[in-house]
C-alpha cells in the first residue's frame, strides 16, 4: 500500500536568487532517488515548496516498502570456481559464504558465457528497501547534489560537530501519511513539528498531521504560503489589484517578481509615493535604483511614463499598515537623492571633456584603452559609411551629401559613446551605460541623430530587445560589436562551451539581427576584413574563424525561428554575404521544397556534385554543341539554355523564388539525361563535353541555395 510523502528541511533565510532552483533541485533529486529504490513508480507526482525559510517535497504514491527483486550475481570464472573434477575451490565457497549463502545453493548454480570465458552466477532474491532506508539515502543524495551557490559552515548545538550546507538547518519533517519517517540529516532527527511566519504564525511550533496537509496547515497556523508559484501568483495579483485603484500599472520585471516570491512568506503590497521632484532625473535611474537597491516596484501611467508611486512587497500584516509605508518612503528617499544628485554632477561637465579620460580606462589588457578603442570604433564607422556608399546604385549628389553627413555623425558619436563610462550615474549603475550618455548629449544639444545613437550603440542587448532607431545608431551599433568580435577573437578569447565572458555570441547575434532585420546593403565578409587594419599589430586576422562563428550562430538562431535543418543548411552552404537576403532565400527554398519536381531535382543536383567532384577538373571550359551525340543531352542543353536565363534574371532581380521555380522545367530532361547518357564515356572529348554540360546545370540550380542539400 502507498501513502503520500513529505519531506520539509526548515532553514534560516536562503538566497533569494537561488531558492526556486534549490526547491526543484531538493524534490527532484528525492523523487530520483525514491524511484532507484523502487519506493515510487513512474506516475509519482512530486511537488515542489520553497520559502524564504524553508525547502519541502510532496510526492505522492511512496511505498513503505520496495518490491523484492531477482538478481543475478556474477561469481567468478568457471575455470577458477571448479577443479579438475568438477568440485568447488575453496575460492568459491568463500565468496559464496560472502554473500550469506553456503554450499548448498551449488546446484543452482547458472554457466553463462563471460566474454571469451564462462563463468557461474547466483540468481538470488533482493530484499525490498525499506522506506527509512531508501529515503535516508535519496535524501543525502538530494542534499549533496544542490545548486548550492556557496556553502556555509556551522556548529551544532554539542560544540563540536560542524556542517556545510546552504544555510544552519534547524528542523526536519518527514511524513509518510501520518507517521514520521525515522531519518536524519544535518544533524538533525525527523520528526512532524515545523515553524511558521517569523512574527505572524497563529501557533509555534507548527505540528503537521500528515503529509496532504502540509500547504493549507502552514498557511492557516504559520501564516506562510509555503509553494512558490502560489506565493508568487498572490504577490503578482496584489501588485495588479493595488496599481488598478491608482489607476496605474507596475512595471513588468519577472526577475525581480522571482526575487521577491524569494524573500517573503506572507506577501502585503503596499502603495507608497515619493517627492514628483525627483521626476526630474530620468526614469531609467529611478527605476533602477528602486528595483535594484530596495526590491520596490515602480508604476507607470499608460503611456508608460514614471510616477511618483511605488509598490513595496512587505512580509507582515499589520492592522496599520502606514509604519510600514512610512518607512519605505523615508528609506527609498535617500537613494532617489542619491541619483538625483549623480543626474546633476554629470550635466556639469561636457561628454567631449571626458574624451581625454578615456585614455585612462583600460579596456582589455592586450586591446588597450576605451580611448583607443573610440578611436578604433570611428574607423571601423566609417569604413561601413563607405560601404553603404559603394552599394548605393545610382551614386547621386544628394545620397553623396547624405552619406557625408552620416560618416560625420557616426564620427562624432562614436568619440563620445563611451564617455559616459566615466560619469558618476554610469559609475553606480553600470547597467545605464549609453542610456545617460544619450540623456546627456541631449542636454548639451548635440545635433539631431547622435544622442540617439550614443543610447542605442548598444543595442540589440539581448534576445528581442529592439535595434536602434537611426541610421546613425544602426552604423555606430555594427562598429561597436565588429571591433569587440574581431579584436577578442584576434587575440585568441573565443568562447568554449558555456563559458562566455565577453558575451562574444551576443555580439554575433546582434551584428546578425542588425544586418538582417535591417536589410543593410553590406557584405559580411567585407565588414569583417575593414574592422581588422585599425587594430594594427595588436591582433592576428581572426576572418575565417570569426566568419565560421557567425554563420554558426545564423544557423542556429534561424532553426530556433522555425526553420528546418535543411532549409538552413541549403541557403548558409553558399555563406551568402549580404545576410539581408538570407530570410528571402529562406522563404525561396520553402517554396521550392514543395513544388512535385524538388525532390528529384534536389537528388540530381546531388549526384551532379559528386560526379563534379570526382572528376577533378576534367570537364571542358564550355559545351561544344557538336559534341552532344544523344539527344536526351541535347535536349538538356536546350532546356538550360531557355531555363538558366529566366533563373539568372530572377535571381539579379531579388526574387529567389521566382528563380528556383523556373528550374522546375529541368525535371523532365535532366531526368532523361541520367537514364540515357553515360557521363563517363570512354572518349574523353565527349566526356569533358558532358562534365562541362552538368557543371553548367549545377551553376545554374544553386545561386540560390545548395539544393543538394534538400536530397533525402
Amino acid at each position: 500500500m502507498t501513502k503520500n510523502l513529505l519531506v520539509e528541511l526548515f532553514v534560516e533565510e536562503l538566497p533569494p536568487k537561488a531558492l526556486k532552483s534549490l526547491g526543484d533541485a531538493f524534490t527532484q533529486g528525492l523523487l530520483k532517488g525514491l524511484q532507484a529504490a523502487g519506493l515510487a513508480g513512474a506516475d509519482s507526482v512530486a511537488t515542489p515548496f520553497a520559502s524564504p525559510r524553508r525547502l519541502a517535497a510532496h510526492l505522492t504514491g511512496v511505498a513503505a516498502q520496495g518490491a523484492d527483486r531477482e538478481q543475478l550475481v556474477k561469481l567468478m570464472p568457471v575455470a577458477v570456481a571448479l577443479n579438475a573434477e568438477g568440485q568447488p575451490t575453496p575460492a568459491l565457497l568463500k565468496k559464496l559464504g560472502a554473500l550469506g549463502v553456503d554450499a548448498s545453493v551449488l546446484p543452482r548454480l547458472q554457466r553463462r558465457p563471460d566474454g571469451k570465458a564462462e563463468a557461474l552466477f547466483l540468481q538470488t532474491t533482493q530484499r525490498g528497501a525499506t522506506l527509512a532506508d531508501g529515503l535516508q539515502k535519496a535524501l543525502e543524495e538530494a542534499l549533496a547534489k544542490l545548486p548550492i551557490p556557496k556553502v556555509m559552515s556551522y556548529q551544532l548545538a554539542d560544540g563540536w560537530s560542524s556542517v556545510h550546507f546552504v544555510r544552519p538547518a534547524h528542523a526536519l519533517v518527514a511524513l509518510h501519511g501520518a507517521d514520521v519517517v525515522p531519518v536524519h540529516a544535518l544533524g538533525l532527527q525527523a520528526g512532524r513539528a515545523t515553524h511558521g511566519h517569523r512574527f505572524e504564525a497563529a501557533t509555534d511550533p507548527v505540528v503537521l498531521l500528515d503529509a496532504d496537509g502540509y500547504a493549507q496547515q502552514l498557511q492557516q497556523e504559520g501564516a506562510v504560503i509555503a509553494g512558490f508559484e502560489a506565493r508568487r501568483a498572490e504577490i503578482a495579483r496584489q501588485l495588479q489589484e493595488a496599481a488598478a485603484r491608482e489607476g496605474l500599472k507596475p512595471i513588468d520585471d519577472e526577475a525581480l517578481l522571482d526575487e521577491v516570491t524569494a524573500l517573503v512568506e506572507r506577501p502585503n503590497v503596499l502603495t507608497c509615493q515619493f517627492d514628483s521632484q525627483f521626476l526630474e532625473v530620468p526614469q531609467e535611474c529611478l527605476i533602477l535604483t528602486m528595483k535594484a537597491n530596495q526590491k520596490y516596484f515602480p508604476l507607470l501611467d499608460a503611456q508608460g511614463r514614471l510616477t511618483n508611486r511605488f509598490l513595496v512587497v512587505s512580509n507582515i500584516r499589520p492592522e496599520d499598515a502606514s509604519a510600514v509605508v512610512q518607512g519605505n518612503e523615508r528609506v527609498v528617499r535617500p537613494r532617489l537623492a542619491d541619483a538625483k544628485f549623480f543626474f546633476d554632477q554629470d550635466r556639469k561637465k561636457t561628454l567631449a571633456s571626458r574624451v581625454p579620460g578615456l585614455a585612462k580606462v583600460v579596456y582589455h589588457g592586450k586591446l588597450g584603452t576605451q580611448g583607443q578603442r573610440a578611436e578604433r570604433v570611428r574607423a571601423i564607422g566609417h569604413a561601413i559609411v563607405n560601404q553603404m556608399r559603394l552599394a548605393t546604385v545610382p551614386y547621386t549628389v544628394e545620397a553623396k551629401d547624405e552619406f557625408e553627413v552620416l560618416d560625420s555623425k557616426v564620427r562624432e558619436a562614436a568619440l563620445l559613446a563611451k564617455t559616459d563610462l566615466l560619469t558618476d550615474m554610469v559609475g553606480e549603475f553600470p547597467e545605464l551605460q549609453g542610456i545617460m550618455g544619450g540623456y546627456y548629449a541631449r542636454h548639451e544639444g548635440l545635433r539631431d541623430g547622435v544622442a540617439i545613437a550614443i543610447e542605442d550603440h548598444y543595442k540589440p542587448r539581448f534576445a528581442g530587445d529592439v535595434l536602434p532607431r537611426n541610421h546613425t545608431g544602426t552604423v555606430l551599433a555594427l562598429a561597436d560589436k565588429l571591433e569587440t568580435l574581431v579584436g577578442l577573437f584576434g587575440i585568441g578569447q573565443l568562447p568554449t562551451g558555456d563559458k562566455d565572458p565577453f558575451a562574444l555570441r551576443r555580439h554575433a547575434l546582434g551584428v546578425i539581427r542588425l544586418l538582417t532585420e535591417k536589410n543593410l546593403p553590406l557584405a559580411l565578409p567585407e565588414l569583417v576584413a575593414q574592422a581588422v587594419p585599425p587594430f594594427g599589430e595588436l591582433i592576428t586576422d581572426p576572418g575565417a574563424a570569426l566568419l565560421d562563428f557567425m554563420f554558426d550562430r545564423l544557423a542556429v538562431s534561424l532553426r530556433e525561428q522555425g526553420y528546418s535543418a535543411q532549409e538552413v543548411d541549403a541557403v548558409l552552404a553558399l555563406r551568402p554575404a549580404r545576410l539581408g537576403q538570407v530570410p528571402k532565400r529562406l522563404a525561396a527554398v520553402r517554396a521550392f521544397s514543395a513544388l512535385p519536381e524538388a525532390a528529384s531535382l534536389a537528388a540530381a543536383n546531388k549526384r551532379v556534385g559528386n560526379i563534379l567532384k570526382k572528376s577533378e577538373g576534367g570537364a571542358g571550359p564550355a559545351v561544344d554543341t557538336a559534341l552532344l551525340r544523344e539527344s536526351a543531352e541535347a535536349a538538356l542543353f536546350e532546356a538550360l539554355r531557355a531555363v538558366a536565363p529566366k533563373a539568372d534574371a530572377a535571381f539579379e532581380a531579388g526574387d529567389y523564388q521566382g528563380s528556383l521555380q523556373a528550374l522546375a522545367a529541368l525535371k523532365a530532361p535532366v531526368d532523361a539525361f541520367f537514364d540515357q547518357v553515360m557521363v563517363n564515356a570512354e572518349d574523353a572529348a565527349l566526356r569533358a563535353n558532358r562534365l562541362a554540360l552538368l557543371s553548367t546545370l549545377h551553376a545554374a540550380m544553386n545561386r540560390v541555395a545548395d539544393l543538394s542539400r534538400l536530397a533525402a
